[in-house]
């Protein structure tokens, strides 16, 4: 019994070895899949955030369309570089998501305006 042991302790050592390469690999794979997904998620969020931080910087200001639109883009371009890099967006993408990103950003100063105006209103007893 013991020969066969000794004989076979070799090829069951090649097969663990094998088998341990192959689970290494698999958990190597998902490592680097989850952790770029991650790091795709960290640039989409910091994107987002420079438009959304820039659309708020151009409603406040008394501008054209197409010149709020150019000051949303150019703090993009220097705020988030890394992620414009990594997520490479086309330009007509990064159009539309500065339009909505205006968009909101007037809805939310139209919405605080309303609000202090009904308050005003309430206060005074005409609503």
């Amino acid at each position: 019994m013991q020969t066969i042991v000794n004989a076979a302790m070799p090829h069951l050592l090649e097969m663990l070895g094998l088998v341990l390469t192959g689970v290494i690999t698999w958990a190597a794979a998902k490592a680097r899949q989850k952790w770029g997904i991650d790091i795709e998620a960290r640039h989409r969020e910091s994107l987002h955030s420079a438009l959304m931080s820039g659309a708020q910087m151009a409603a406040a200001g008394n501008l054209s369309f197409d010149a709020a639109i150019r000051i949303i883009l150019e703090h993009v371009r220097n705020s988030v570089p890394d992620a414009l890099a990594a997520l490479t967006p086309s330009g007509a993408t990064l159009r539309n998501l500065a339009e909505a990103k205006l968009a909101e950003a007037q809805a939310e100063i139209i919405g605080r305006a309303t609000d202090a105006l009904t308050a005003k209103l309430r206060d005074a007893g005409a609503l």
